[in-house]
């Protein structure tokens, strides 16, 4: 992100004067932009100016307790008091300030407030030696009038416009009377995004001079739970130890507080140091591959960041503006970006470079695989650039769009993979086809829709509302790039941004019967690092539940994920702290559906669709009581006879600052064809008895549990033969192992935390499934599902519920309870998860494995449980009355061997998991030898994906 000494932004101003005077002029240079809506940029609160009237009063003197402070007949920046917020991503920050006039004469102070762009002004209140002035949200045209009413009758009035290529600031003006007391206090609003794994949040702090009372707090309050959180130093290790960071499971607090002594750039210096960032980077615990669901006050916000992917192979095509304006810095910054950004292609990635001025040029004219040999010669050729001529944006672009449509159509690229086009450019047209919205409508009719263009505007030249314009429309976003030493960070930044694709087609899917006014719901791609948000409103009155069914394509498999609403747990957890703001839900959604219809503002074809977004746009603005492009912040005083204005032109936004996840909106029972989606549960009910797992499981199949026990069905015989495995932890052992048919189980033991009457039970933690028709391995531990086919792996946990689709096999994960496996909708396997209290002394997780007896193997299929699925013939006889009476015994005949067999119960926990509901079976002593082929060392295999090698 560009430090705030390079950030251009366009400008929010105030300027207004109060004095004895009746009347005054207010200077209005220009009439630019109000905020443009692109990416977040860094927070900046607070410059104050200090402007004598007459300079002969400014002197130093020393203060009280030795320290040395400006001249009491000077103003005096009493206190400086910045307040941040963040509420599940939603920050409130208020900018307080308190201002003192000492001296004989009157004084300018200049409140300048540089705050994030896209950010939404809210309320602003001044005091000016006891006259209190506050805001209202009008509509611009009301707020211009009531403006024009008092200048009119000769009010004090003020007016606010922005200037372009100035930062975002509120700036105001006082003249201050001597003795007089001013305070300010602005309010604004904001959406941290995720970007690159983590959330910044920045604090430009410029308090122009040393301050009595500095303070800066930041909550952070994550009911998901803090991962991590970091406060860089910024200053050189001039605030060494100043910050205090006091963090916990879901809070934080950063507090920076230095006195004046700690303030001065030195021991005898009456200079502040404090002209800089504080910078606070955070991210958040993530268990659910589907995200958070958060349900409040009738509205509800869906985090959406899965990390546990492959990424998705990317045909990416680079189109760089070498015209003659891009000389000098511009182009040797791009250059260096340019071969990093090579570098750190993937080696499943195909891409091109188009490179234009008055002319097009192509690296190569179709993609090319990005090998070490094809980077190498393609940093050559950008490094051989020498900027010259005009700039023909439009052939450029058709010229990199048929590239990849003719991949295509020759079938070069891979079916699972992403397409982006990036362009870099840093002015309009001058050659070709020059009219904007021609380009965009020729880009329309040629791109496909499987491809995203990202466009980077280097510099002002160019015509930024036009890029963005250009990329909404398709999938993509737009971001400036200052134009500086610093233009090679900002390009390779981006890069990485959108460098790891690893889901496409994502759409979310919420009950309609509930759920009304949900934000963008579908989105083109997912990057690894960002975050997607969707929100809604919800009507608990009709649902006591909500939940959500999300659809995506990975690298290797379609995805379902779905996930429940924990309804009371969130109420609970913000009513303890006091810093916590029980209205994000409802800001976040106001705030995400304003910017995603300031972007549809600028894509309406018609008048009518113009008109009718204006009117939703500008109805919420004064409902929630922020300025937007549509509307005006009047701030007055109670008697009414002086009046400012805080106003900005209209202008056209892409959604949403910050965000790089792009969607649009679909209905929500659209559900793709492939997706089956569980039933919606029942709302859970006191548990009074055992918990459900299955209604109707399959009543007959091969099961391994507990210690392990395996329990194998003979339905020729309608009989359960029982036999224990007594091994040791570590050791994998075979379960089913069929060559001919590719298809292979193996579960690898772990121990009990210590021995029980001298023995240390073992267990299945973890379970190995291979198809060799599919290439696919599903890894099961008692912490994450993971799936990999070839070199692409995807990993769910336990506290998902999902279904992953590929071709053949099914995978459906039940949270916290069940992993199903299906192949080709005839085969099945069940694992199921058994957690015990994390603070037992003796008991570990572990899992159990259920294979329906149904299942078809080869005759060549062995293992524990794949030998008996050709049931071998059994007799038991001459039952009688064992040791135990409760435990009578038998003889069995099995494949020429006379066993003695004692009738016993183990378990099935299918129906039942927490007691499971007995099974009688006869169970085979001494490791079920006689019973199963050899020992069972036999079916010890050395690695967990490794057939049986029968001797």
């Amino acid at each position: 992100m560009p430090s705030s000494t390079m950030t251009w932004l366009p400008s929010f101003l105030i300027w207004f004067f109060l004095s004895e005077a009746p009347g005054f002029e207010i200077p209005t240079n220009g009439l630019p932009e109000f905020a443009e809506y692109e990416d977040l940029v860094e927070l900046a609160p607070g410059r104050f100016h200090f402007v004598p009237e007459n300079r002969r009063h400014q002197r130093s003197v020393s203060g009280e307790s030795g320290e040395t402070m400006e001249d009491v007949d000077q103003v005096t920046l009493y206190s400086y008091k910045v307040q941040s917020t963040i509420t599940s991503r939603m920050a409130n920050t208020m900018i307080q300030t308190k201002v003192v006039n000492n001296s004989p004469q009157p004084q300018n102070v200049v409140f300048d407030v540089q705050i994030p762009k896209g950010a939404f002004i809210s309320n602003f209140s001044m005091s000016v030696d006891g006259t209190t002035f506050t805001s209202s949200i009008k509509e611009k045209t009301v707020g211009r009038a009531l403006y024009a009413q008092a200048r009119a009758k000769g009010k004090s009035t003020g007016l606010v416009r922005s200037r372009v290529l100035d930062m975002e600031n509120f700036k105001t003006e006082v003249n201050v009377l001597p003795g007089a007391k001013v305070q300010f206090e602005l309010h604004y609003q904001e959406v941290k995004w995720r970007k690159l794994g983590s959330y910044e949040h920045r604090l430009h702090l410029q308090p122009g001079r040393l301050a009595k009372h500095l303070e800066v707090d930041v909550w952070i309050i994550e009911p998901q739970g803090l991962k991590f959180l970091h406060v860089p130093d910024t200053s050189d290790g001039h605030f060494e130890g100043v910050p205090v960071i006091s963090k916990g499971h879901q809070k934080a607090h950063v507090s920076f507080r230095p006195t004046v002594a700690q303030q001065r750039k030195c021991s005898n210096c009456s200079e502040t140091a404090v002209d800089g960032e504080l910078v606070v980077i955070y991210d958040v615990n993530r268990e659910e591959n589907a995200g958070k669901l958060e349900v409040f006050n009738g509205y509800f916000v869906h985090f959406f960041a899965p990390d546990n992917m492959d990424p998705i192979p990317k045909n990416i095509l680079f189109v760089i503006d070498v015209s003659g304006s891009m000389w000098g810095i511009k182009m040797k910054q791009t250059v260096e970006a340019m071969k990093t950004i090579l570098d750190d292609l993937r080696t499943d990635d195909q891409f091109s470079v188009v490179d234009f001025n008055h002319n097009v040029r192509t690296w190569r004219n179709d993609l090319v695989v990005a090998t070490k040999t094809q980077v190498a010669d393609a940093k050559r050729y950008i490094e051989k650039i020498q900027p010259n001529g005009g700039t023909n944006i439009n052939e450029a672009l058709l010229r990199a769009i048929f590239i990849l449509n003719e991949a295509n159509n020759l079938g070069m690229l891979d079916p699972n993979s992403v397409s982006l086009i990036i362009l870099v450019s840093d002015g309009d047209p001058t050659v070709g086809e020059l009219k904007l919205s021609k380009i965009q409508k020729n880009v329309k009719q040629n791109i496909r829709d499987n491809i995203s263009l990202f466009s980077l505007g280097i510099g002002f030249d160019v015509d930024y509302d036009f890029l963005k314009r250009l990329s909404i429309d398709n999938r993509g976003i737009a971001q400036r790039i200052y134009g500086n030493q610093d233009t090679a960070f900002q390009l390779k930044k981006f890069y990485n941004q959108v460098s790891t694709p690893l889901l496409r087609d994502v759409q979310f899917n919420y009950p309609h019967t509930s759920v009304t006014d949900v934000t963008q719901n579908n989105f083109h791609n997912y990057f690894g690092g960002s975050e997607i948000v969707v929100a809604g409103k919800f009507d608990p009155d009709k649902s006591e539940q909500l939940q959500s069914i999300i659809t995506a394509t990975s690298a290797n498999a379609e995805l379902v994920l779905e996930t429940l609403a924990q309804m009371d747990d969130l109420e609970d957890f913000l009513s303890k702290d006091k810093h916590a703001d029980p209205d994000f839900t409802r800001k976040l959604w106001a705030y995400l559906t304003i910017n995603q219809l300031l972007a549809e503002r600028s894509l309406a074809t018609t008048a009518a669709d113009k008109r009718k977004i204006t009117k939703t746009i500008l109805q919420m603005s004064l409902e929630h009581h922020i300025v937007t492009p549509l509307t005006a912040m009047v701030i007055e005083n109670e008697a009414g006879n002086e009046r400012m204005l805080a106003d900005s032109p209209p202008q056209d936004h892409s959604c949403c600052s910050g965000a790089l996840n792009y969607g649009r909106k679909v209905a929500p029972s659209t559900l793709p064809s492939w997706a089956k989606p569980s039933p919606t549960p029942k709302i859970p009910q006191p548990a009074r008895g055992p918990t459900l797992l299955e209604a109707t499981p399959p009543p007959h199949v091969m099961r391994v549990e507990n210690d392990p026990h395996f329990i194998i069905y003979l339905p020729k015989s309608q009989k359960n033969i029982c036999f224990n495995i007594d091994s040791e932890p570590g050791k994998i052992l075979n379960l089913v192992s069929d060559p001919e048919s590719g298809i292979l189980v193996n579960g690898q033991l772990i121990g009990a935390k210590k021995p029980k009457n001298e023995k240390l039970s073992t267990y299945f933690g973890k379970l190995a499934f291979y198809f060799r028709s599919e290439d696919m391995k599903i890894e099961i531990s008692t912490e994450t599902i993971t799936l990999s086919q070839g070199t692409r792996t995807s990993v769910l946990s336990w506290s998902d519920t999902a279904q992953v689709i590929n071709q053949r096999v099914l995978v459906s994960v039940k949270k916290e309870k069940t992993v199903t496996i299906t192949l080709d909708n005839k085969m099945t396997f069940s694992v199921l998860l058994h957690r015990v209290w994390r603070k037992h002394p003796i008991n570990v997780d572990f899992l159990g494995i259920y294979i329906p007896s149904a299942n078809t193997f080869s005759p060549k299929a062995h293992g524990l449980i794949g030998k008996f699925m050709h049931e071998p013939q059994i007799h038991i006889f001459n039952e009688r009355p064992g040791k135990d009476p409760e435990k009578p015994e038998a003889s069995m005949e099995v494949k020429g061997h006379k066993l003695l067999v004692t009738r016993g119960l183990q378990k099935d926990y299918r129906t039942d998991t927490v007691f499971g509901t007995d099974v009688p079976c006869w169970f085979v002593h001494n490791s079920g030898k006689g019973f199963i082929d050899g020992h069972y060392k036999d079916y010890f295999v050395p690695q967990l994906y490794s057939f049986l090698q029968w001797p």
